[in-house]
């Protein structure tokens, strides 16, 4: 049985889940998401605890159970508390910042280069920082993905657009002439 698939999903106070033919809703204090259902899988919801169990002992039974739940826990974690990315914009005269919906990012190009937000995401710049926050984990992390492909941090000396907890591996440049 799958070790994420077979645990219990409590909800947290002030979260609903409705269970459709073909989705699974959750409300909550942040907003609503869906989750497609599988037609593999059984939905129980009993006293403020979702279980998913497999109807049928199949391969693509056991990997759709673990993935699901996850796809739930994520939902519930997301109209809860929500999700948040941080990026470091790191260079000489790189900058960022935030006005509305659009982040401006000035990263060593002839021009700025502005990114337009979708909706439900919301961006915070403090100084060389950029937070990306909203409820949906896959879209949170998406635009930090887009973003940081603007500018890629280089080896050589770190420049670029890298997430907060990303590690940069260095490489040494170029030795002198030494035997001359």
């Amino acid at each position: 049985m799958s070790r994420i698939g077979k645990l219990p999903l409590e909800l947290p106070k002030g979260v609903e889940v409705k269970l459709g033919a073909d989705v699974v809703e959750v409300k909550g204090p942040k907003g609503t998401l869906t989750t497609p259902k599988c037609a593999l899988l059984d939905y129980k919801l009993e006293d403020g605890v979702v279980t998913l169990t497999r109807l049928e002992e199949t391969r693509e039974a056991h990997a759709q159970h673990g993935l699901r739940r996850t796809l739930l826990a994520n939902c519930v974690e997301g109209v809860s508390k929500g999700f948040s990315k941080t990026l470091e914009v790191n260079g000489v005269g790189f900058k960022v910042a935030v006005k509305g919906n659009i982040i401006e990012l000035s990263v060593g190009f002839s021009h700025p280069v502005l990114v337009d937000l979708p909706k439900g995401l919301e961006a915070k710049a403090e100084g060389q920082k950029l937070t990306i926050s909203g409820i949906d984990k896959g879209q949170v992390g998406e635009m930090c993905a887009r973003i940081r492909r603007i500018r890629k941090p280089e080896p050589y000396k770190g420049k670029g657009i890298k997430y907060e907890t990303e590690i940069i591996r260095r490489k040494a440049g170029k030795s002198g002439a030494k035997g001359k």
